[in-house]
């Protein structure tokens, strides 16, 4: 029997997210029910909910960077019990048997990953998120999370941590590497933390100096605006890897210039607009330009670990749920530090 639970939705797009309610089904044999206590906000979220990458499902909940506590296991869960940490982030099923969900790459899924809210489930059910006070997920697509992480600084690691993590350690990123991070928000600001722990020599590199001093202190050793032509000219054929964060269409073959031969220019911000490209950016110096999609369950368990283990929260500006309207339109114009989290008792 589904239950009904209280939750912050866009009835339809551009519209403004209002509290409302929304069916969960009942807890299956290998589902989990958890009590979600910290919902971050993640600037696809904004996209979806207004539309920016296709036509979205209405009524929408938004929320896939999730962290909750187990209140109920169905029979056959062998993996978490009531009272255990827990978080979901942005997928919530997936085929579970091509190449890539066998492998653990489940967010390749040949059919299509199953996301965490404007989806469509196996029975064609449409999934709500995040901001919300409950959901059901398949222990499968549960992680743990680990003690040495607080609950609301763990939320924003489930799609910002991860999505950063994934092409850091995939591309090598470690000691002897020198690693650019391009914009600080939401998702650079944890690619400069997570770039440092592994021992990367990291450069941040923003439109202006105004987040200078919350980058060095983030980790990075150094940090240049992007604004400032001469930055292109002094930094060029610098870095091994470059992981652009940000959502607007950059000067592809500036970036490309940075590089050194054989380095890799990443982007896990996704633009809404095409861009365009000289190819000869990438000819030149063998270079590679291309794209990484958050993680699977077993990379983003490996993640919240290596967080855990190097003390690697997310800086978060913790909000009711009555300010998501509001803090959408702060993220826009990028004014938080870092992450916006809701604070799901005030659903």
């Amino acid at each position: 029997m589904t239950t009904n639970v209280s939750a912050y939705a866009a009835p339809a797009a551009n519209a403004p997210l209002e509290r409302t309610t929304v069916p969960r089904r009942a807890v299956g044999e290998h589902d989990v029910l958890i009590e979600i206590k910290f919902a971050g906000i993640c600037h696809s979220d904004i996209h979806q909910a207004r539309d920016g990458w296709g036509e979205g499902i209405f009524p929408m909940v938004p929320g896939h960077e999730i962290a909750g506590v187990v209140t109920e296991v169905g029979t056959g869960v062998t993996k978490y019990k009531a009272g255990d940490r827990v978080g979901v982030g942005c997928f919530v099923d997936s085929c579970r048997a091509c190449e890539y969900c066998r492998q653990g790459l489940e967010q390749y899924c040949t059919q299509g990953m199953t996301g965490t809210y404007n989806a469509l489930d196996r029975n064609g059910e449409p999934t709500y998120g995040g901001y919300s006070t409950h959901i059901v997920v398949d222990e499968n697509y549960t992680v743990r999370i680990p003690d040495g992480l607080a609950l609301d600084e763990a939320a924003p690691l489930l799609c910002a941590g991860i999505t950063l993590y994934s092409p850091l350690t995939h591309w090598k990123a470690g000691p002897g590497k020198n690693v650019a991070v391009v914009g600080l928000g939401g998702l650079g600001h944890m690619g400069v933390k997570i770039a440092h722990a592994l021992g990367a020599e990291v450069t941040v590199l923003s439109q202006s100096l105004r987040k200078q001093e919350d980058g060095l202190k983030l980790g990075a050793d150094h940090y240049y605006a992007t604004s400032d032509p001469e930055t292109f000219e002094k930094l060029g054929g610098t870095f091994d890897l470059i992981v652009s964060t940000v959502s607007a269409p950059l000067d592809f073959g500036a970036y490309l210039g940075l590089l050194k031969t054989d380095g890799a220019l990443v982007n896990v911000g996704a633009p809404e607009e095409p861009i365009s490209l000289n190819l000869f950016s990438v000819i030149s110096g063998r270079k590679t330009l291309a794209g990484s999609m958050i993680g699977g369950i077993a990379e983003t368990q490996e993640m919240l670990d290596f967080c855990a283990e190097h003390g690697l929260g997310a800086e978060i500006e913790l909000i009711r749920a009555d300010q998501i309207n509001e803090a959408y339109e702060r993220v826009l114009s990028s004014d938080v530090r870092y992450r916006f989290v809701i604070d799901t008792a005030t659903i």
